[in-house]
């Protein structure tokens, strides 16, 4: 994909590793196409700020005053203090915020409020984001405990079971309002009868005026407008250049729908997006994914600017041509299987772009739209994102992990030998048909399972692809090349959800991120199940712990029996069968196993998350100014790509 010349590691610190990734086949594009990408990913970048305010009311105001210490700091940059405080401002930039990225607990400084406070005093009161006549001393006063008092707004999505999941959590999305107030004013808003159903509450936030409750619509003349005004300019200059009239649409409803707000225009923006399979170049931007929300229900908002990897799409049309073989092998019960399968419709892209929740983080897969009615109505678009694989699989080359975790060689040797093409195929059937597969029964809306519902979604997709990618139909189409393939993705998902994923979650805490808690939930049921048969088991060599399969066809069926019972909680909308899988498979770690595997993975010097910056885009230009080429240039540095954003690219 890329010359070994690349420079995949760029720097790592505390617990994570930045990466870049080749643009590969960027060249190749037409004109046209290239100067398509390159307005779409500017738009991509103008609503960064919009995410950092959506995790944290104070986050820009942070952001602002440690980025005026970095860059106007006079004193030894060299001394622990200095380095501790560039340490945390690293971690807020990856995190859009004060709080982690991925536990959504708030992050420890590392330096003290002695210094943070002395070296403010040392800046000139222009160079700080003063607001509203607010002194220096003021901005400190607010400020400390915000950042250094660990009971204050302490986590930024709180999945806690019997607490107020928004009382407890930091997260911008309401003010003054209670879980119970919230999920009573979202359901007077449903109605059965609606023969295209609104998400509501997807673009706003909920808040309480003179005792009544008022949604704050982000849009152009709404929240903020600034920086959403600068998104829709950047798509009116793609509409110059777009690749055919249904694209054309497609950008139109979108800058619709950041003028008014109106989430009908939203429905129709996504079905014209699910129809045009035509396009080379394909975006996601705008507020998609309610994981920052504990009741599911407001979207942070997202962009991945992206270009179809022809090649490899290949596999992904196969399995899409063959969806109605899938879904009526499903092991599910027939109730629960879709009569009628609608627009699937997947591929796999190099990423161009990305920008908000994607960034610098990133999924390696998208299914969308996240509507169920949509999905039954109109079907979904799955993609993989095969050159940030291929980036994640290159930096992790030589790095001793597999060699600490693995229990064989031969485990290592099947890794090495099938480990990236079965993860890839594992992707493709996750977001192409696990998402888009069986269907709720009538009168179920979808979102009875509330703060469960996440979980359960991705526990139902990763089910989905487990079961399938080891059916010998698989080699039958060509998509893997024979009957081991398959066993180097078993292998790899149960020792990441019993045993490495867990390098990610500090001492004494549990799992909240939705997706580990559908790994361990998985892994977790399976190894308990699998028990009498030793499916399964548990081997200490060394001192050491590992989990080996001792029967991959044994561990299939268990994954089938979960899969048909995760299939039937959504369709009926069992909550209580969702709250417990969840919370007794899902949630808890065995804390001497979590002490040693973190002693075991410190060991390595490797970070347990990773993510990305982007490529610049430059312009060649003629006498006249009109483009003539656009380059991926990718010699710019995190820290550098961080402040040139807060720079040119800020504007609430």
């Amino acid at each position: 994909m890329q010359n070994n010349n690349f420079q995949y590691v760029v720097e790592q610190f505390a617990d994570l590793r930045i990466l870049r990734y080749p643009v590969s086949g960027f060249e190749e594009l037409t004109l046209p196409q290239k100067k398509l990408i390159y307005y779409l990913s500017q738009a991509a970048i103008e609503g960064r700020d919009i995410l950092f305010d959506q995790n944290y009311k104070h986050n820009l105001t942070i952001r602002r005053t440690l980025e005026a210490i970095y860059e106007n700091f006079n004193g030894n940059r060299s001394s622990d203090e200095f380095l501790s405080f560039e340490v945390f401002l690293k971690r807020v930039w990856f995190s859009n915020g004060i709080h982690h990225h991925y536990s959504t607990a708030k992050l420890e400084p590392g330096f003290s409020p002695e210094f943070f406070k002395q070296t403010i005093g040392n800046i000139d009161d222009k160079k700080l984001p003063l607001n509203n006549g607010e002194t220096k001393k003021e901005l400190v006063e607010k400020l400390i405990p915000i950042l250094f008092d660990p009971t204050v707004d302490a986590k930024r999505v709180n999945q806690a079971e019997h607490e107020d999941l928004i009382a407890t959590s930091a997260n911008n999305y309401y003010e003054g309002v209670s879980r119970q107030e919230a999920e009573a004013f979202y359901a007077s808003k449903k109605s059965p009868e609606e023969k295209k159903p609104l998400s509501h509450g997807l673009n706003s936030k909920l808040v309480k005026e003179n005792g009544r409750l008022v949604e704050k619509v982000w849009k152009i003349g709404g929240l903020y407008s600034p920086a959403i005004q600068k998104i829709v300019g950047w798509l009116e200059k793609a509409l110059t250049v777009v690749e055919n009239k249904t694209q054309g649409e497609i950008i139109s409803l979108l800058i619709d729908f950041y003028k008014t707000g109106d989430l009908g225009v939203f429905n129709d923006y996504n079905i014209a997006w699910l129809k045009d399979n035509e396009s080379r170049i394909d975006f996601i931007n705008g507020f998609i994914e309610t994981y920052g929300d504990p009741l599911g229900i407001k979207a942070s908002w997202e962009s991945v600017v992206n270009f179809k990897n022809i090649e490899a799409s290949r596999r992904t049309e196969i399995i899409s041509a063959h969806a109605r073989w899938f879904e009526d092998h499903s092991p599910t019960d027939p109730r629960f299987k879709k009569k009628e399968i609608r627009g699937v419709s997947a591929k796999v892209i190099n990423v161009a772009m990305l920008g908000g929740d994607c960034y610098p983080h990133t999924p390696i897969g998208i299914n969308l739209p996240n509507a169920d009615w949509l999905r039954k109505e109109y079907g979904s678009k799955s993609v993989t994102i095969e050159n940030i694989t291929y980036a994640y699989d290159e930096a992790a080359k030589g790095t001793g992990f597999l060699e600490a975790f693995c229990y064989s060689q031969e485990e290592i040797e099947r890794h090495n030998k099938y480990g990236f093409m079965a993860g890839n195929l594992h992707t493709d059937l996750h977001e192409c048909l696990g998402h888009g597969s069986g269907q709720l029964l009538e009168g179920v809306t979808g979102d009875e399972l509330k703060a469960y519902g996440a979980v359960i979604e991705e526990t139902r997709a990763d089910l989905f692809a487990l079961y399938f990618i080891a059916d010998n139909k698989l080699v039958e189409l060509g998509l893997l090349p024979d009957e081991e393939a398959f066993k180097a993705e078993y292998d790899n998902y149960i020792r990441n959800g019993l045993l490495t994923q867990i390098t990610r979650i500090q001492p004494g805490d549990n799992i909240e991120e939705a997706h580990m808690r559908n790994r361990q939930l998985i892994a977790s049921w399976c190894f308990e199940k699998g028990k009498a048969d030793n499916v399964i088991e548990r081997k200490v060599k060394n001192g050491k712990t590992y989990f080996t399969i001792n029967n991959y066809q044994a561990l299939r069926e268990l994954f089938a029996q979960l899969l048909a019972e995760i299939q039937r909680v959504k369709s009926e909308g069992d909550f209580e069968t969702a709250r417990q899988l969840v919370e007794n498979y899902g949630v808890k770690i065995d804390r001497n196993l979590h002490a040693e595997v973190l002693e075991r993975y410190k060991k390595l010097n490797l970070a347990p998350y990773s993510g990305f910056v982007n490529p610049v885009y430059r312009l060649e230009k003629d006498n006249d100014g009109n483009i003539l080429d656009v380059i991926p240039d990718y010699s710019e540095g995190y820290a550098e790509q961080m402040m040139r954003y807060s720079k040119e690219h800020s504007w609430i």
